[in-house]
Parts: C-alpha cells; structure tokens; sequence
C-alpha cells in the first residue's frame, strides 16, 4: 500500500495532486467563455466578418465535444497519468498557438487543437479526486471540482475583457501557459504512473458513429438560430446525420461485446448514474443558459459596460463557491436527495426572483439574485456528483466521468440555443403586440406628460426603440420563467435517486505518488 494511504505523505500529496488536477481544470473551464468577449477585438485582428469569428468559438466546443467520449479508452489504453499530461501539454501548446495565430484559418485549427486535447481535464480531474479520497470524503472532494468547473465559465468573460481591455485578446490565451506549466509539473511530481489495464478495445465504428452524432449536433445547435432552423437544408442535413448516426451507435453498442464496444453500457444499468445524467443536463441548460441571457441583457438593454457587467455578475460565482464549501461537509451526513431538493428550490426562487426584472432595476437586484442562484446551483453539484458516482465501480470512472462531462456539455448548448432562438422569436412577437397599442386612437399618446416623448409626428424613431426595448425585455422575462419550470419540473425526479450506503470504503490511492 502506497504513502499516500496510510504515511504521513497521504494529506500532502492528496494536497499537491488537487492543486494541480484543478489548475488544469480551471484553465480548461475558462476556456470555454474567455474568449467571447476578445472576439470583436479578433474580428479586425484576423480581417474575418461577424459569421466567421464565431467559428474560434464553435470550433472549440465542437472539439471538445467530440474528444470527450474517448477519454476512458484513452486512459484503459495508457494510463491516466500519460492522458493527463498529454492533454495539458497539448493544451497550453495549443493556446500558444491560438495566441501567435495571424489569420482565421490558424486560430481555427489551433482551437480544435485546444478542444481535443482539453477535453479530458475535466473527467480526469473529477476521476482523480475521486480516486485519491476515501468514500467518506467525496462529498469535498467534489465540492472542490465543482467550483473549479462552475465559477470558471462565471470568471471567464471578466477576465477576457480585462486582458483584452490591458493588453490585447492574444493574452487571453498565452496567460494559460503559466497555469498549465504549474498543472504539468504537479502531475508529474505527485501521480503515480499506473499502466492502463488495456480492457478495451478501440471501436473504431462507435467512435465514429458517436462523433459524427455529437459533431452533427452541435453544429445544429451552433448555426440553427442563423440558419433559421429548419427552413434551411444545412439544417435538415445535421439533423438527419445526427439521427441516422446516433442510432447505428445505439444498434452497435447493443450488439457489441463489452470488451470491443466503445461505450460500456453497464454504466447506463446504474440507476443512480443514469438519473445523475438527467439531472446534470438539466443543470446545464439553466446553468449555462441563464449565463449566457445576463450579459446581454445587462449591455444591450440597460447600457451595462462590459466591465460592470462582470462585477455585477461574478458574486454569483462567490455564492457557488461558499455553497460548496457548506455543503461538501453535509454529504454523508444528510440525506443527498434533500440537499439536492433545497440547492433545486433555492435556484428556482432566484429564477423567480428574475422574472420581476425590468428595464428601470438598481444593481443591486442583479446581484442578490444571482448570488441566491449560486447559492442554489452549489448545493446542487456537489451531492449531485456525489450521488452520481457513488455506486459506480472504480474501473469505470474514466469512462463515466467522461460521459458525465459529455452529457452537462450537450444540455448547456441545447440551452443557450433554446433560449437565444426564443429570446428572437417572442421579442418579434412582443413589439408586433405593442406596436398594435401605438395608434392615434390610444388616448395614453394625448397625456401632456407624455407627448413630447411619443408624439407619432416627430418622435417615431425614439418610439420604436423604445417599443424594441420594452418588447426584449419581455422576451427575457420569458426565458426566465422557462428555466423556472424547467427547474420545478426536475424536482419530482429526486425520488429515483436512492441513497448510497452507509459505509466504510477503503481508500482507492492509486493516483496518489509513492
């Protein structure tokens, strides 16, 4: 038995090992957001129009979406550590490559560089924390994964638009090679080597068969609001290999012997792992969705800078964090389904709380709502993650990370889309229904308070825009009471939760150094 199990080394590799796996963790979560707000900035840089910019942000998610499956072959063919340091090696060499890049085509590659060596960080890390602590322990260890994993797409933007703002977008990407330096060594110091028991063969069929599926997703997702959904044949096409290749997956896996299959459906006979999925998809969407709404809403609506907005936003990142922090000590200790029944009605109130928003609301009222919120959503993943896993085999935790990583990923972009196309629609929909009240027959035109502002003689343009703002803000206020539902909705579905045993599990240090 190793050092790290029953020496007095144990606490400080677990110590050096966490640091090190969520410095990766952090850089790779980041990833996903900082870039946004330097894509204008990009744009002129890389003489690229409005269309091709977004595709340094589709890129990358297409990337790690497709990467993200191989992870537990991956680490059954090497072993862990070799996949680990691998992907942050590749990682930083990639956002090196991003940062010097002088044209589109060259920031786009080295992006699907970055997406595919980055897409293990995430599901190694939550597989080493969980390797490396004791049953007993997991509630914080995960409780430290969840933050590196949540407040690290909360952070990105404001530090995106402070580094754009100080210096220029190509340190949005260079300022991961410190990090990832740091990251390399500790894993390299601290984890002890394992040879991969090489249980799996590579299924070449299956992999291609699901990559196409995930490719052909989110590139629906990513290009349907501009395509306009299925009046357009690129659309229809997507679909149509995304179906097609999904089910020859299915049909594949069935018929495949666990040994050569590219996806151990043993993991989808584990109740507990299967609602886990559920469950985190959902948290995706109105995680990620919810995100993605305040930004923009905040600058385009109430004239917001970019900086104000991530100061009024970033406290919800703080609520996550103290959350997680309160709750990683409660699991084992209170029943799971009840931490995650409060986390659920705690964001709902603060997504109840948004459905009040208006055009004329104090800063103030931004910020508690979503501090509540990062309060909710933190009870959430911990016990969540927790649950998820605790009646899952040791051996298959690459692999269910890595589909954990997966399926969050799939519900945040199907979010983000769903409300951004009804954000579009119901804001067509609203000024159709408000301007129906602008005529010269509305007596409210006549008040002398209000006629030098809406006077249809010689104030239709202020009028309209303002027509255009009231009705946005009603197509906000319906995106948050869909999240809303969403979020009561889920509630119900604690009960297929069933609570792991009570009992004492002996440590599993093998990523822990000699």
């Amino acid at each position: 038995m190793s050092d790290a199990t029953t020496g007095s080394g144990a606490g400080v590799n677990r110590v050096m090992i966490t640091l090190s796996i969520m410095l990766a963790t952090i850089m790779q979560a980041l990833d996903g957001t900082i870039a946004n707000v330097a894509l204008p900035h990009m744009q002129g840089s890389l003489s690229a129009s409005q269309d091709q910019i977004t595709w340094v942000l589709t890129s990358f998610i297409v990337a790690v979406a497709i990467a993200t499956p191989l992870t537990g072959w991956l680490c059954d063919r090497y072993g862990q550590k070799n996949i680990f340091l691998l992907s942050v090696a590749g990682f930083t060499g990639a956002s090196v490559l991003c940062g010097i890049s002088g044209s589109l085509a060259q920031i786009v590659i080295a992006r699907l560089l970055q997406g595919v060596f980055g897409a293990a960080l995430v599901p190694l890390s939550q597989a080493v924390l969980l390797d490396i602590n004791p049953r007993e322990k997991h509630g914080s260890a995960m409780a430290v994964w969840g933050m590196g994993v949540m407040v690290g797409p909360i952070l990105g933007p404001t530090l995106g638009g402070w580094l754009t703002d100080s210096y220029n977008w190509r340190w949005v990407f260079f300022i991961n090679v410190p990090v990832g330096a740091m990251a390399f060594y500790g894993i390299w110091r601290y984890i002890k080597h394992v040879p991969g028991p090489r249980r799996m063969n590579f299924d070449m069929f299956g992999f291609a068969s699901l990559s196409l599926a995930i490719g052909a997703l989110q590139m629906l997702l990513d290009r349907g609001e501009q395509n306009d959904w299925f009046s357009s044949l690129e659309t229809w096409i997507e679909l149509i290999v995304m179906v097609a290749s999904f089910s020859y997956f299915l049909v594949h896996t069935m018929f495949t012997p666990v040994n050569k299959s590219f996806v151990d459906y043993h993991l989808f006979k584990n109740a507990n792992y299967v609602t886990g999925l559920l469950f985190i998809f959902i948290v995706g969407m109105v995680l990620f969705a919810t995100r993605a709404l305040m930004p923009t809403m905040l600058q385009t609506l109430m004239g917001y800078s970019a900086k104000t907005t991530g100061l009024v936003t970033a406290p919800s990142g703080l609520g996550t964090m103290f959350a997680m922090m309160v709750v990683g000590r409660l699991v084992g200790k209170v029943d799971l389904r009840l931490l995650l029944g409060v986390g659920f009605a705690i964001t709902a109130f603060s997504l109840w709380q948004m459905t009040a928003y208006s055009l004329t609301i104090a800063q103030q009222d931004i910020v508690w709502p979503g501090v509540i919120q990062g309060l909710g959503l933190g009870l959430v993943f911990v016990p969540l993650s927790t649950a998820t896993f605790a009646t899952l085999a040791p051996h298959m935790r690459a692999q269910g990370t890595a589909m954990y990583s997966l399926i969050r990923n799939i519900g945040s972009s199907i979010g983000i889309s769903l409300v951004q196309t009804l954000l579009v629609r119901n804001t067509q929909i609203a000024h159709a229904s408000l301007t129906e009240q602008v005529t010269i027959a509305n007596p409210a035109l006549f008040d002398p308070a209000l006629a030098a502002f809406y006077n249809l003689d010689s104030g239709a343009g202020f009028l309209n825009s303002e027509v255009t703002r009231q009705a946005s803000m009603i197509a906000y206020l319906d995106d948050y009471w869909l999240m809303l539902c969403l979020t009561l909705l889920v509630i119900p579905m604690l009960l297929l939760i069933r609570p792991p045993k009570k009992e004492s599990a002996p440590s599993i240090d093998h990523a822990a150094m000699e």
